[in-house]
């Protein structure tokens, strides 16, 4: 329900404000809007094998997530996959959650996400 939300948050946004070819662009709204919420948040997280887009840790959960821009969710969810983003985390007791997300040029919000554990 949270990225239905952030759609909606998206779409608020005027048009001037949002540039359409800049992924980076949607990256830095979210790290903002998880640290106003009081989360520890990391953007370019390096991990042996690349670099993940965002990881979101609280007390119970880290979530993976991976960004693309005019792509498909699907992309971002096998990025992770195939670059093993998520065993980073393995040996922590939380639960690690993956999260592909494909925002739009054109409509500059949210097109499409995935969440797999």
């Amino acid at each position: 329900s949270f990225l239905s939300r952030l759609q909606t948050f998206f779409d608020d946004i005027p048009y001037e404000l949002a540039p359409r070819d800049r992924e980076v662009h949607y990256q830095n709204i979210l790290y903002i809007v998880f640290k106003l919420m009081g989360f520890h948040a990391e953007v370019e997280y390096h991990t042996s094998r690349g670099r993940v887009d965002l990881v979101l840790k609280t007390s119970d959960y880290i979530y993976v997530m991976e960004f693309k821009l005019d792509g498909t969710a699907e992309e971002a969810m096998a990025q992770i996959d195939s670059k093993g983003y998520a065993s980073a985390f393995a040996a922590d007791g939380r639960k690690v959650v993956k999260v592909g997300v494909n925002f739009s040029s054109e409509t500059r919000t949210i097109d499409r996400w995935i969440v797999s554990d």
